[in-house]
């Protein structure tokens, strides 16, 4: 079964062939909340942590870290430290 969340570290090249500064910024504040991926999403973690949890899985996310949410994913975010990170929808 292929992973729902991947997780990896760009090299800076990496992240500027990919235009991330460009994107858009998301927030949040320490809370839980359910979410459904209707789409795919890929997003680089400025600052925060978070815990998201899937059926199959408990994942940790931090700072630096670039996440693929794959489309269809429903899952349990909880931030356990403000997020702030760029994202985009594919």
């Amino acid at each position: 079964m292929e992973q729902q969340i991947q997780i990896q570290k760009l090299s800076k090249a990496e992240l500027e062939e990919l235009a991330v500064k460009s994107w858009p910024i998301w927030e949040k504040e320490v809370s839980n909340f359910d979410w459904f991926y209707d789409s795919e999403e890929q997003c680089l973690i400025l600052e925060g942590e978070v815990e998201v949890k899937t059926a199959q899985e408990t994942v940790s996310i931090r700072p630096g870290d670039f996440v693929t949410f794959k489309k269809g994913l429903s899952c349990k975010w909880d931030v356990k430290k403000p997020v702030r990170k760029h994202y985009r929808f594919l």
